[in-house]
């Protein structure tokens, strides 16, 4: 007899929050980050903790800085490539899958 995981591991719906990030796997999403960074990149493997693998992963660094003489903001970004990467579950903020149309 399959139970209940079973059927949902086979099936393309959602009842659950983990199945979204199942239906992401080996698909491109972005994980919004603590510390004001980013990931963009294809989702390989998650666990139940939401500690993620991500490969071909561009990671992005939001810094502000303020201008001296008009005190105005400046925000700067820093990327760069990572082939492989571990994201501790508790590190992210919002995982955002692929849209889906249709």
């Amino acid at each position: 007899m399959v139970d209940d995981v079973d059927k949902r591991q086979t099936t393309n719906t959602v009842e659950e929050p983990l199945d979204l990030i199942r239906l992401s796997l080996d698909e491109q999403i972005h994980v919004k980050m603590r510390n004001d960074k980013e990931l963009r990149g294809r989702l390989h493997a998650y666990d139940r903790h939401l500690n993620m693998i991500m490969g071909d992963a561009e990671e992005t660094k939001t810094t502000i800085e303020i201008e001296e003489e008009t005190y105005e903001k400046i925000h700067k970004s820093t990327k760069w490539n990572i082939p492989m990467f571990f994201v501790q579950g508790g590190g992210g903020v919002l995982v955002a899958p692929p849209l889906r149309v249709g």
